[in-house]
């Protein structure tokens, strides 16, 4: 199959080692000047690079705690908790096993399943509540599931869950961009955004993010 592309476009030829690069490049240029942190730009760039999407980028809010936090909860070998399979698919495990952590889900635990039935609730709450009760200080990731994020919110005012870091970035229509806000109220250490949008590649692109910045944490690299 032949596809005309028109005499106007002109390929890039780059080496596969280097479209990250240049693609980072790329959207430096274009986002221009930003109010980001050198160790909040990281994240900001790999959440675009996910998605192409600046609009997203320009819309993140972070705790001023977040980014230490997190380096902090990765390096202490605390668990990682994603509200759905997806999420935990696309984290770089290797990372995070390094310094004795690990990636964990619940949503599909029998034992989640049952009594989210019993109680005649969401799987995603029950999720977080076990999460919760099993993982004080370990980060918490959703991307996926309002519900789990205002039910995570809930237990922290009530001094049931102590979050290391929150990364609440779920995409929708019915409570997503109201879950972020109320997660904006907490003084907790979150990673979040204005908005609807948001998704498991994106919460994914910013574990990824934290984890690359924890390495370097760990090796020297960073202050």
């Amino acid at each position: 199959m032949n596809v005309d592309f028109g005499t106007e476009f002109k390929p890039v030829t780059v080496q596969p080692q280097e479209i990250e690069g240049l693609s980072f490049q790329m959207i430096t240029e274009e986002l221009g000047e930003h109010s980001f942190s050198a160790l909040e730009y990281p994240i900001v760039q790999r959440i675009i690079h996910a998605s192409a999407d600046f609009e997203l980028g320009r819309s993140l809010v972070f705790h001023p705690g977040a980014i230490e936090a997190g380096i902090h909860a990765i390096l202490q070998g605390k668990p990682i908790i994603a509200d759905v399979r997806m999420v935990e698919a696309g984290i770089a495990k290797e990372r995070i096993q390094r310094y004795g952590g690990e990636v964990r889900v619940h949503i599909s635990d029998p034992d989640v399943v049952d009594e989210a039935k019993a109680q005649g609730t969401t799987r995603a709450i029950i999720a977080t509540r076990k999460a919760c009760a099993q993982a004080p200080g370990g980060i918490y990731v959703i991307g996926n599931a309002p519900t789990a994020l205002l039910e995570l919110i809930r237990l922290v005012k009530a001094g049931a869950a102590q979050p290391g870091l929150v990364i609440g970035m779920p995409v929708g229509f019915v409570s997503a961009a109201e879950s972020k806000d109320e997660l904006r109220k907490l003084d907790i250490p979150y990673i979040t955004n204005i908005g609807r949008k948001g998704g498991s590649t994106i919460v994914v692109a910013a574990v990824n993010a934290l984890s690359l910045l924890a390495v370097r944490r760990a090796a020297g690299e960073l202050g």
